[in-house]
């Protein structure tokens, strides 16, 4: 395999021309530029990217730390950030946690170790000892789908409180009264719980409800999850026209119990989800939603990181995407 002391001594130049020619190419007169390549042309080298990495301080590769990869949300926030990457020569590295603290740390340390030029921490909350390694490794960190009023950090993702309370908003507009929530878990301060208070602010504002206890569902995020907490709801409201669940997988759980009971979607209750995912255009029926700007978030993350390592002053340290309702068939008017 050939060095760049082979390419230097091919050209007839310093070693430290060779680099200058991969890293600053103007910088060298045009002749040698052309003898270098030609050299690096003929023998086939290829700079070694951890060599490169020691010695210009910067490895061209960021850390996603995710939740759960498998997730489709996540799938389709990634592909933003690595169509983006690609276009401004970053590479991602992926660290699936399974929301495990430790995992968290563990590969947080093996990205540090790897010296990654960034980190994109997705979707959980940022914790002190998190927020302390961070510190630690002295590189850009961009939250993404998650945010932090504690640490200044800076994050890109949607209002959830607002999306959640404008799809009651739609609910309400479309003549439902009688609705009730498959939320996430109260104790998920990124998304359980701000979806939930923006719930529970429309229904106080276009209800007139001051309490909605009865009227919600706290489950993980999990299809059979919200299938089930779909059963829970039909026996305590059986008058209900409308159920708004805190996410697309859980919408569909909610179709698929109300489908086993032999109630129609929309004509007996209607659905709406959160997410916009591909698999609610491909359910039947096509499920009425509130849009998150996915690929967008994850495009958006990269540029912000990429400002960060060049420093490059941030319009606003919390970036809100803005979000809408995607009217399918789901739901109607009642």
């Amino acid at each position: 395999m050939s060095t760049i002391r082979d390419v230097a001594r091919l050209a007839d130049v310093s070693i430290s021309t060779v680099s200058r020619v991969m890293n600053a190419p103007e910088s060298v007169v045009p002749e040698k530029r052309e003898r270098v390549r030609q050299a690096i042309d003929d023998l086939g080298y290829r700079p070694n990217a951890l060599a490169r990495g020691l010695i210009y301080k910067e490895t061209r590769t960021a850390g996603a730390v995710i939740p759960d990869i498998s997730n489709l949300y996540a799938a389709e926030v990634v592909k933003g950030m690595e169509d983006m990457g690609h276009a401004l020569g970053m590479n991602l590295i992926l660290c699936n946690t399974d929301g495990s603290e430790s995992r968290i740390i563990r590969n947080l340390t093996v990205l540090r170790e790897k010296q990654v030029d960034g980190i994109f921490f997705m979707s959980k909350p940022v914790t002190e000892p998190y927020y302390e390694m961070f510190q630690t490794m002295k590189i850009p960190v961009v939250l993404v789908a998650t945010e932090s009023l504690v640490y200044e950090l800076p994050s890109v993702k949607v209002h959830d409180e607002q999306a959640s309370y404008d799809a009651l908003t739609y609910l309400v507009a479309k003549g439902h009264r009688r609705i009730a929530m498959i939320s996430g878990p109260i104790g998920d301060t990124v998304a359980g719980l701000p979806r939930y208070k923006g719930f529970k602010r429309a229904c106080r504002d276009g209800l007139g409800l001051a309490k909605v206890g009865d009227r919600v569902e706290f489950v993980p995020f999990k299809y059979q999850a919200a299938y089930e907490a779909m059963s829970r709801l039909i026996d305590r409201i059986p008058d209900l026209t409308a159920v708004f669940c805190a996410s697309d997988e859980m919408a569909l759980g909610a179709i698929s119990l109300l489908y086993d009971l032999g109630l129609r979607v929309p004509d007996d209750i209607s659905v709406i989800g959160f997410d916009n995912l591909k698999i609610g255009r491909m359910s039947i029926p096509k499920l009425t939603t509130v849009e998150q700007p996915m690929y967008e978030i994850g495009r958006q993350a990269m540029q912000i990181l990429q400002k960060l390592r060049n420093s490059d002053p941030l319009e606003q340290l919390r970036l809100y995407l803005p979000h809408r309702i995607i009217e399918r068939d789901s739901v109607r008017a009642v």
